[in-house]
This record gives C-alpha cells, sequence and structure tokens, in this order.
C-alpha cells in the first residue's frame, strides 16, 4: 500500500468558517499528526474523510478506494475513534461489543475480550459509569478488534492519565510496524504527536499552514530568545511570530541554521510544535 488517505484539495464552507483547498497523504506503515488550534478545522477534515458530512469539492480516497463510492466497503478497513465515543450511556462494554460484531465482517470478539482486560475495563458496568478516559479506551478497543488496515484518530489519548496514555502510544506503533497499516491521528496533545508522529499537517484557519517530516519540521524551526533591541536587528524573512514580555522576546525561526550562520552571537533554542503553534498565532495576533 503506498497511500493509506489521498486528500486533494478538500474544500468545505460554511456560514462563518471554510476549510479551504487542504491536500496532504497518509502512506502506509506511517502515522501522520494533525495539529492546529480549536476551530482550525481538524475535525471537520477527519469527518470529510469518514464521509460523515459532505465535502464541497476535492478528492478523498482511502486505501485506494473513493471514500464516498466504495464507502461501505472502505470502512470494513477503517479503526475510527472520534472525540466523542457515541456509545450509548445504558449500553455495557459486552453489549457495545455484541452491536460492533453486527456491523463489521471481520469482528474478533476474543480480541475484543482480550483489549478489555489490557486496558482494565468491566465488561458489565453502564457506560454511564465509565470515565472519560475508560470511554476513550473502550473506543480504542473497539477501534481495533475488527483488524483495521487504517485507524483514524481524533484525540484519542485525551483524559487518559500518562501511564495509559504510553501504553496506548506503544499500541499505535506496534500497529504501523505492518507496512499495510497507517494512523492519521488529530491531538492537542503534541507531545504525544512528537513521540510516535512520522510527519505533521498543521491546519490554522482552515488552511494547511505548515506540514512535512517531524524530525526535519523540529530539526528546522527554532525559538529565538532575545532582546527588543536584538530582535530589531534580524532580518523578519527569517522569523514567524513573535511574543515579547518583560524579559525580552520569543520568536519562532524559519530555518535554524540560517540564523545562526548569520547571527552566531543570538541563542536559538531547539523547538517543540506547542512553540510553532503558539508563536504561529501570537504573531498574528501582533
Amino acid at each position: 500500500m503506498k497511500n493509506a488517505i489521498e486528500v486533494k484539495g478538500l474544500t468545505k464552507k460554511y456560514q462563518l468558517f471554510t476549510l479551504e483547498d487542504i491536500s496532504f497523504t497518509v502512506p502506509g506503515g506511517t502515522i501522520v499528526g494533525l495539529i492546529g488550534e480549536n476551530g482550525a478545522g481538524k475535525s471537520t477534515t477527519l469527518k470529510c474523510i469518514l464521509n460523515l458530512i459532505r465535502r464541497d469539492g476535492g478528492e478523498i480516497t482511502l486505501l485506494e478506494k473513493d471514500n464516498v463510492k466504495d464507502e461501505r466497503l472502505v470502512k470494513e478497513d477503517v479503526g475510527v475513534v472520534l472525540d466523542e465515543t457515541g456509545f450509548h450511556d445504558t449500553l455495557t462494554a459486552d453489549m457495545v461489543g455484541n452491536v460492533l460484531s453486527r456491523i463489521y465482517q471481520k469482528w474478533d470478539k476474543n480480541l475484543f475480550q482480550e483489549l478489555l482486560k489490557r486496558y482494565d475495563l468491566p465488561r458489565n458496568l453502564f457506560l454511564k459509569e465509565f470515565s472519560k478516559g475508560m470511554r476513550m479506551k473502550l473506543a480504542i478497543a473497539a477501534a481495533l478488534a475488527h483488524h483495521p488496515r487504517l485507524l483514524i484518530l481524533d484525540e484519542p489519548t485525551s483524559g487518559l492519565d500518562p501511564v495509559v496514555r504510553d501504553e496506548i502510544l506503544d499500541e499505535f506503533f506496534a500497529f504501523i510496524k505492518d507496512e499495510d497499516h497507517a494512523i492519521l491521528m488529530s491531538s492537542h496533545i503534541t507531545t504525544d504527536l512528537e513521540k510516535v508522529a512520522d510527519s505533521i499537517v498543521y491546519l490554522h484557519k482552515g488552511k494547511v499552514l505548515l506540514q512535512g517530516e517531524k524530525d526535519e519540521l523540529l530539526e528546522r524551526y527554532g525559538k529565538l530568545l532575545c532582546s527588543k533591541e536584538q530582535l530589531a536587528q534580524v532580518d523578519k524573512t527569517l522569523l514567524g511570530g513573535v511574543r515579547e514580555n518583560q524579559f525580552g522576546c520569543e520568536a519562532l525561526v524559519k530555518d535554524r541554521s540560517e540564523l545562526k550562520r548569520r547571527y552566531p552571537g543570538l541563542t536559538v533554542d531547539p523547538v517543540s510544535l506547542d512553540d510553532i503553534m503558539v508563536l504561529t498565532v501570537k504573531g498574528e495576533q501582533k
């Protein structure tokens, strides 16, 4: 499998928001992280990919099939975890398994029970008694239990404690060891994506602001720490957003090696995905 997902020119228009010309791929054997502030268009993009909402333009293929024309066939091979799990409060985990076994031809009851045990989830407790973290673990178990080739995940580690989050991330790593598998994962917990993602797609105000291999982006970008006087001397084409405080300035550096070469006396620190997002937004606010 070359690309598990191909999105070309995706457009979705609302009265107050437009998802505009979104294009990216999710190659087989990789995890692609989708980041962006609230309202950037992440959930809209995922729902268009899953054909939960109708797009206004563009093309989407899942596992080399059209996501609309071949929707029923392709969803057999797609595991989905949405931010709102959608399982009714009056169900138990066993009931969820019984319902899904009638939907997915490849539903594996033994695997589902194994995952419930691994995630320490009770089989016969009503979901209204589940914490948010327990609900999320149940959703992940349900997504994996029909042997999908592709996982589409919206905030899958939200509400989980650090130990369980780490276990779930290990589960995702194991999943994509098979080159015929892939994951598209939206998350506000960018430290999780820094651990597991191969590449990043950064949505901002309905557009792709930045995308590329995660390690290359974190290596290329940097964070400049300096005084206002020093900042005034720097070529602004090398910088993204700037945040000023009583102690000095922080600025997003678009090319860390170039800035170091031209201004060897300035301090440029490594950057995180959070830094890229925060400084981008701060720069626009100024």
